[in-house]
């Protein structure tokens, strides 16, 4: 017996009865997002892989370990994209954005790759939502992206949401602290494990990520990024923790929080949820004032954050999906031309019509209208055409196909 196909590890179906709760998502995203300013933009599912090497970076354990970098015929790097911001970034040089009035607020959904561990709501091809604003460094930038996100996972209510807020500081500044930080884990090397003792000198700041015991003992010593900021980057964060208190949003400061790509620069955070467990993170993001210089544009500034779809609708738990809108159901009993005539009359005239496709007994177009949702029935049969109310059970003759739609309308109006 042949073997069925199935999907590949770590991805996954989006079935039908599924679908209602992520179109409700991508509703709710436009409808807080767009009155903001914010564009939906859409860049390629796969894209030159030094882009992700110079700007995700390539000690990150996303261009090490996780991309899907693949040769094409004409023996080009390509790599499936593994996240959303260094592409939009790309985008905003090629096509010039930096005419417009700035800062450019742009927002997008698609499909991301990583090869990594599934787990609960964690994919090797998964789906994100995001939104970044580029070519202001002013705080109410950062401020109004964390904003709009904690409005959206409100919405999506979201259970036992937490916000982790911290700075990386200037690059400068963190380019002096790293080196402060690297000193104090050589230090202590043989306590750390191996895989953060190979990467010392690549990313020290990833160590506060590690969950190794002996390391996290470390850490809990280790000094502070956030208790060496600038005087410039210290306003600036003062600045945004001040518009979040007056938005009425809680947080909680982190001075460990670090991210996983190397373009982050000050404000950073992350949205958790209670209802994950361990993997808790639902969303997160901040500055990252160097990246458009990494990929050869001049100096731009850049804010924002990726909220993962399955992590958010895990999250949220149960939404119960909208019922079927049917507003009539064309059956026949061998009139199957007239009836197919009248469904095409009916969607002309904007209603949602469903028709017998299956060449059921007319006792069994009925119970699928039923099943449908729908809301009259249109009956073609040798005698002429029966319109029946599926509320009432209430049927009447009507002379064509025509009134039969005039007749639906005006009880859809009524309704």
């Amino acid at each position: 017996m042949t073997q069925r196909p199935q999907a590949p590890r770590g991805t996954y179906d989006v079935l039908p009865d599924q679908a209602a709760a992520r179109a409700g998502l991508q509703d709710a995203a436009r409808r807080i997002l767009e009155p903001a300013g914010y564009q939906r933009i859409e860049t390629p599912t796969f894209e030159a892989t030094e882009l992700f090497a110079r700007g995700v970076g390539e000690s990150t354990d996303i261009v090490q370990k996780e991309m899907y970098t693949f040769e094409d015929a004409g023996g080009r790097s390509l790599t499936l994209r593994p996240e959303g911001t260094a592409p939009v970034c790309r985008a905003y040089l090629e096509h010039g954005m930096h005419t417009l009035a700035q800062p450019v607020k742009l927002w997008y959904l698609g499909s991301y790759y990583r090869q990594e561990k599934p787990q609960a709501g964690r994919f090797r091809q998964f789906w994100q939502l995001g939104a970044e604003a580029i070519g202001s460094d002013d705080p109410a930038v950062d401020a109004e992206t964390i904003v709009l996100l904690h409005t959206l996972l409100g919405e999506l209510d979201v259970r036992g949401l937490r916000l982790r807020l911290g700075s990386l500081g200037s690059l400068d500044a963190r380019a002096e602290y790293r080196e402060r930080l690297t000193a104090y884990l050589r230090a202590n090397a043989e306590r750390l494990s191996a895989d953060v003792r190979d990467r010392i000198d690549l990313n020290p700041l990833r160590a506060f990520d590690a969950k190794d015991p002996g390391t996290e003992e470390v850490m809990r010593d280790a000094p502070l990024l956030l208790d060496s900021l600038s005087p410039e980057d210290r306003e600036h964060f003062d600045e945004v923790c001040a518009r979040l208190q007056v938005a009425g949003i809680d947080w909680e400061l982190d001075g460990t929080l670090v991210r996983g790509i190397d373009y982050y620069t000050r404000t950073i955070f992350e949205f958790t949820s209670d209802a994950l467990g361990a993997q808790s993170g639902v969303a997160g993001g901040g500055r990252y004032d160097g990246l458009v210089e990494l990929l050869g544009g001049p100096p731009t500034p850049g804010m924002g954050w990726a909220a993962g779809l399955e992590r958010m609708l895990l999250a949220a738990g149960e939404r119960p999906a909208p019922p079927p809108i049917t507003d009539l159901f064309v059956a026949h009993e061998d009139r199957g031309v007239e009836a197919f005539a009248l469904t095409a009359e009916a969607r002309s005239a904007g209603l949602a019509v469903q028709q017998e496709l299956a060449g059921r007994s007319l006792k069994g177009q009925l119970k699928q209208a039923d099943r449908a949702g729908a809301r009259y029935v249109a009956i073609l049969g040798a005698d002429g055409i029966r319109l029946r109310d599926m509320d009432s059970g209430e049927q009447e003759s009507v002379e064509s196909g025509a009134a039969v739609v005039a007749r639906v309308i005006k009880g859809r109006h009524l309704g």
